[in-house]
């Protein structure tokens, strides 16, 4: 069993930076693709970036540029650093590993239990 464990949310200031960590147990890891998820309650989950296990980088529109996805193989970790950060940026931030990107779709086959982060005005 793979478990996905975040961590690096907190309370920062508008146009602040945080970087959150999502470190994974298993063998799986470097052998699969990474990728951060966010959500707010009542909202769908929404993909803000997945890196594939060689490093290829895959954001959605609305992330790219402010946030960057990079990973560790050797500590079998991956990253988000956030930053220009805004207050509409406030939501609980999810790491998921799997296949990623299969044709227009991400697929996961285990999603961490996720950190939030809050972004004051």
């Amino acid at each position: 069993q793979v478990q996905l464990v975040e961590s690096g949310g907190g309370l920062v200031q508008a146009g602040g930076s945080l970087r959150l960590s999502c470190a994974a147990s298993g063998s799986i890891f470097s052998s699969n693709a990474m990728g951060w998820y966010r959500q707010a309650p009542g909202k769908q989950r929404e993909v803000v970036a997945w890196i594939t296990s060689n490093g290829i980088t895959d954001y959605a529109d609305s992330f790219q540029g402010r946030f960057t996805i990079s990973r560790d193989n050797a500590k079998n970790t991956v990253y988000l650093q956030m930053n220009s950060l805004k207050p509409e940026d406030t939501d609980n931030y999810y790491c998921a590993l799997g296949p990623g990107r299969v044709g227009n779709i991400f697929r996961v086959y285990y999603w961490g239990q996720g950190t939030q982060v809050t972004v004051s005005s």
